[in-house]
């Protein structure tokens, strides 16, 4: 397949690049800066030169859309506009380069968040769920979505609603850290929901949509079972041999992250129905068995 990755760079989008690479794919990486080196395998391109000329993108099979500045900084003032207006713009931005083509892609694949649900410790939230914006987080992935319906209207859009990703960069080295020194343990009351997905099945699931032409709207790339925090630490613990014990206090974390500090003192219990009802399989769909993986990788 002829296939491009806007943020192909970055923790997801370097796996499924990779991926796609060893199956024989032609990939071009859509980059903010050009490159002195070619990564193997791989085209790169930058927004500036598809603004002078877009029929780079000619005849793709599908594009998908991982752009957005991170969320794993202080959320100021300053730092939330970019948050949100990154992830508009890039949604724009390409919106505007496809829009331009003869023969536009047979699929987007479009990045968006389980946040958009916002929190709850009593509410299961599938891909049929209301959503509304409730807080920062589900106000960014409305509007991030409702600009995605607008700009990618002529073609088949699957908004992947992705959770926690567990791989060997990202969230779970620092989730596991304490852990390797004995002092691991609840955050917070340890009550709050993880919906995650071992980064393993979210390149799959990505690859999936692009080649099910049956699977578009939102689709949650969670494993089937989330669990609580406190679960998720007494596995870490139980995998790593090592004690689940050493709480961290909400009003410290609150503290040392101020707002952010939601991404790991709330949740929300997210399940894939719309992945499953479409055939998709799950390699660790068990958080033992993901973990299990990461360590003796």
């Amino acid at each position: 397949m002829k296939l491009a990755i806007c943020g192909g760079t970055g923790f997801i989008g370097s796996h499924l690049s990779e991926y796609w690479i060893k199956q024989g794919h032609e990939i071009t990486i859509i980059t903010r800066k050009a490159r002195a080196n070619q990564p193997d395998g791989m085209k790169l391109v930058t927004w500036d030169e598809l603004s002078s000329n877009p029929h780079l993108l000619e005849s793709l099979d599908a594009v998908v859309n991982l752009s957005g500045e991170s969320l794993n900084q202080r959320w100021t003032k300053d730092t939330k506009s970019k948050i949100k207006q990154s992830r508009l713009d890039s949604v724009h931005r390409l919106g505007d380069i496809l829009d331009q083509l003869t023969n536009k892609p047979q699929a987007v694949i479009q990045s968006s968040a389980v946040g958009i649900y916002g929190t709850s410790r009593k509410n299961t939230f599938n891909e049929y769920s209301e959503v509304e914006s409730i807080d920062f987080l589900s106000d960014v992935c409305v509007q991030w979505e409702d600009a995605a319906r607008q700009r990618f209207n002529n073609t088949r859009l699957v908004l992947v609603r992705t959770g926690v990703v567990l791989g060997s960069k990202g969230a779970y080295p620092l989730m596991q850290l304490p852990y390797k020194f004995g002092v691991g343990g609840p955050i917070g009351d340890g009550e709050q929901w993880v919906s995650w997905i071992h980064i393993n099945d979210m390149v799959k699931l990505i690859d999936y949509a692009v080649r099910n032409p049956d699977m578009s709207g939102p689709v949650n790339a969670t494993s089937p079972y989330p669990v609580t925090n406190r679960d998720f630490g007494k596995t870490i613990g139980k995998v790593l041999h090592r004690p689940h014990w050493f709480p961290a206090p909400s009003f410290m974390l609150k503290a040392l992250l101020g707002e952010m500090s939601i991404l790991v003192l709330e949740g929300q219990k997210a399940v894939p129905d719309k992945a499953q009802e479409c055939g998709f399989q799950f390699d660790y769909p068990r958080l033992d068995e993901a973990i299990r993986q990461l360590t003796n990788n």
